[in-house]
């Protein structure tokens, strides 16, 4: 029966939790708080190691409350599968109903100008980030014009550039 609760109540917060992890949190809060799987102390551990955890917080959290509900690897699965079904079915879906009006000119033109929402929205939250006075200085302009040309011109692989530009910014601002 807990397994059922957990894939209902998973279901549930995959289903109508939108806004990303943080987002969420609130709404397993309310289920782990209504079924009484844990404390608000336990749950409170559970955000810290979801955060650290390697992944989307969300599904760390299902996992975490999975396997600390049930005591096993079963009900971290479910619960994991749970939390990600809706969005799996929504995407296979609204896939099918691409490749199937692929060639349609207003989907086309509709990819086309999503597009340039996309990068709009990007820059948009670049341009937020950056309102900050202390965020752009000479330094910050040198850093991006290296790690521009090193990744566009001369191909050099991401992990490099970003672990080479975290020595330079402790460097440069510590």
């Amino acid at each position: 029966m807990i397994y059922l609760q957990l894939f209902i109540s998973f279901f549930k917060i995959g289903l109508f939790g939108f806004g990303g992890g943080y987002a969420i949190l609130s709404l397993i809060q309310h289920e782990v708080e209504q079924y009484g799987w844990m404390s608000q102390e336990e749950f409170v551990d559970m955000v810290a190691i979801s955060q650290v955890t390697p992944g989307p917080i969300g599904i760390n959290a299902a996992t975490y409350v999975g396997y600390t509900t049930t005591g096993s690897v079963l009900g971290s699965a479910l619960t994991t599968f749970a939390i990600i079904l809706p969005s799996l079915i929504i995407m296979l879906s609204l896939c099918k109903i691409y490749f199937r009006f692929k060639d349609n000119i207003y989907i086309k033109g509709t990819m086309q100008g999503l597009r340039y929402v996309v990068v709009g929205l990007i820059a948009a939250a670049a341009l937020i980030m950056t309102n900050s006075s202390v965020f752009i200085d000479y330094w910050s302009i040198i850093l991006f014009a290296v790690v521009l040309i090193g990744s566009m011109w001369l191909k050099l692989h991401p992990i490099p550039l970003i672990l080479a530009c975290g020595v330079a910014g402790y460097l440069i601002y510590y």
